[in-house]
């Protein structure tokens, strides 16, 4: 049985970029990791984790040096599953600004604030838990 909230199951828009062996199509997630950008939205748990960890891993290998963007809306979620997100952040070379595009509440404020220092914004109507 399939899970409606599942990651697989969310449909997004595909980007078509031109290159010099033809067009190549990208969908958006991966078009904005090809840009070192990463989102945190929804509950944070296991899978998002994972998927997360694995991103910053990533792009620390592609650059150590070069700056990852994360863009957090969250109302926060498994403790465990934020602190391998939050120890990951540390971890990796590369700084990391982080963003709240809505919420970050819970575990979501710790991720925000676990961001490089003078790093760390929330939007004019983004909500965080003090």
């Amino acid at each position: 049985m399939s899970n409606a909230n599942s990651p697989r199951s969310t449909f997004w828009p595909i980007v078509v970029e031109q290159t010099t062996r033809g067009e190549r199509g990208y969908d958006l997630p991966s078009r904005l990791l090809k840009e070192r950008i990463i989102f945190v939205t929804g509950v944070v748990e296991d899978h998002m984790a994972a998927s997360i960890c694995m991103q910053l891993l990533f792009l620390e290998a592609e650059n150590p040096k070069k700056e990852i963007a994360m863009y957090i809306n969250s109302p926060g979620g498994v403790v465990t599953a934020g602190m391998a997100i939050y120890d990951t952040m540390q971890f990796v070379r590369p700084p990391i600004s982080t963003l709240c595009i809505g919420q970050a509440a819970s575990m979501g404020s710790l991720l925000l604030c676990a961001g490089t220092p003078g790093m760390r914004y929330a939007l004019t109507n983004a909500r965080v838990m003090d």
